[in-house]
């Protein structure tokens, strides 16, 4: 099983901007109902997704920098980092299926298995 990692300021270029492989980020805070409500979601989409997405996820009570860096205005946002630069977002919490289409991650992983 693979968990989603924690991504920080520390690492957020090695793990993010650096990633050979796509990065899907959730942005979070443990007080937000939402996030607590995505999380799972995350989590699935993690283990499903192994080897062809990398998943991380940011507290924005931790790192607001790099909340402000992404444009983050509410949570929880998550969004999909392609070659170092963000793809695709969606905001608030939704269905898995939803969240996949809303990203294109189904795309992706057609390109990454016809690779």
């Amino acid at each position: 099983m693979t968990d989603p990692i924690t991504i920080t300021e520390d690492n957020f270029e090695e793990q993010v901007l650096r990633s050979s492989t796509p990065v899907l980020v959730d942005y979070w805070a443990p007080w937000c109902g939402p996030c607590r409500l995505l999380g799972p979601v995350i989590d699935e989409i993690a283990q499903d997704r192994d080897g062809a997405l990398k998943v991380g996820k940011v507290n924005v009570d931790e790192q607001p920098h790099l909340a402000e860096l992404a444009g983050v205005l509410g949570i929880p946002s998550v969004v999909l980092y392609r070659d170092g630069a963000p793809s695709a977002r969606a905001i608030g919490a939704q269905p898995k299926r939803l969240l996949e289409q809303t990203l294109g991650l189904d795309e992706q992983l057609a390109a990454t298995d016809a690779g």
